[in-house]
């Protein structure tokens, strides 16, 4: 029994491409309804059309998720206590 068969399916290699291959797909379906959906800005009258451009939702949503994990990461560099902190 080789050490790749051993892993968990997510994990192996041989899986990769199909993985990559469904999260493009995902991907695509997620932007796809943005060519048949007409947007109406929400704050139009103050002169911000920002959420009526193409694809607003997918690069908002893609730009908050990386800043809560960016954010996560910060403040772990704070918050975190060394390996031995139970046994002290």
């Amino acid at each position: 029994m080789d050490n790749e068969s051993n892993k968990h399916w997510l994990y192996r290699k041989k899986n990769l491409p199909t993985l990559w291959g469904i999260q493009i797909a995902i991907l695509v379906l997620a932007v796809l309804p943005e060519f048949f959906v007409h947007h109406h800005p929400h704050f139009e009258q103050q002169g911000i059309g920002i959420d009526a451009t193409w694809g607003f939702f997918a690069w908002y949503g893609f730009l908050t998720c990386t800043a809560m994990v960016v954010g996560a990461k910060l403040l772990g560099i704070f918050l975190k206590r060394k390996d031995t902190y139970y046994d002290d």
